[in-house]
């Protein structure tokens, strides 16, 4: 775990947001440097773009944004949590806004679904989310901070076929929200965003659409469009300046929730 740059902090508040080098992470860190936040972008892999993205920011306005490089099974031992706590904490000084962003993604049939896949899917996507809101949870306390979840609408009554374990942990972490809404009230507000079609995969991974399918997808949402980051962006910000709305999961997706059956794409 490396913090690849150290400032000194002012009055503004301060948002990480966990796998926010690139897409949908890459879009909140944006939105919310854009309204004066400074801003702590996690990453694993993407370290590159993760310091692209803080020197673009870094020369919009000096010192406003910071790079915490970490694997999130960091979770799995209490003194690297620590570790990677106090890192947090040391970059600005506070915390008022936790997203949970990191995710991983790729379908698990039935019958070869492994241990391996299993431990993946739950870490990214329900475990890590919680640890690290236990963890953190002090610190947003002094700000009467918040904590923001990205989720996904099949995490509710439509699951998507194939990825069940996927399916599982987002589940699990729908469920995370609302009881932290709970227990973490009236201090800390936790809600959730839950995707529709907002980004496609990449074009080269072995999760690419072809051309056909993406009309399809396309003539699936009601509204006609594929969503962008920059819809789930301005939700993430929305929640965060909405004082009054605690373990609510709002849906961007075009209103495709309102037709799926959850089979397929």
């Amino acid at each position: 775990m490396t913090m690849k740059l150290t400032v000194k902090p002012d009055n503004s508040p301060v948002m990480l947001v966990t796998g926010s080098a690139k897409r949908i992470g890459a879009a909140i860190i944006g939105a919310a440097h854009e309204q004066g936040y400074r801003v702590i972008i996690h990453c694993h892999n993407s370290q590159q773009q993760a310091q692209e993205l803080a020197d673009d920011l870094n020369n919009i306005r000096s010192a406003s944004a910071a790079v915490v490089t970490a694997d999130l099974a960091l979770v799995n031992d209490d003194s690297s949590l620590h570790q990677f706590v106090q890192t947090i904490i040391a970059t600005f000084g506070q915390l008022d806004v936790l997203v949970h962003n990191a995710s991983r993604f790729y379908p698990t049939p039935v019958g070869r679904i492994g241990y391996d896949q299993w431990d993946e899917l739950i870490l990214t996507n329900a475990k890590a989310p919680l640890l690290l809101s236990q963890a953190l949870l002090p610190y947003l306390q002094v700000q009467h901070g918040c904590i923001i979840s990205l989720l996904d609408i099949h995490a509710h009554d439509k699951p998507f076929n194939g990825y069940t374990v996927y399916n599982m942990a987002k589940a699990a972490h729908r469920m995370m929200v609302q009881s932290l809404a709970l227990e973490m009230a009236p201090h800390v507000r936790v809600n959730g965003v839950a995707p529709g079609v907002n980004i496609l995969p990449d074009t080269n991974s072995d999760q690419a659409l072809d051309s056909e399918l993406q009309q399809n997808v396309t003539n699936s949402i009601p509204l006609q469009r594929i969503g962008t980051p920059e819809d789930i962006a301005q939700c993430v910000l929305y929640l965060v300046q909405a004082s009054y709305i605690t373990g609510e999961i709002i849906a961007i997706d075009g209103g495709r929730g309102l037709t799926l059956a959850g089979n397929g794409h």
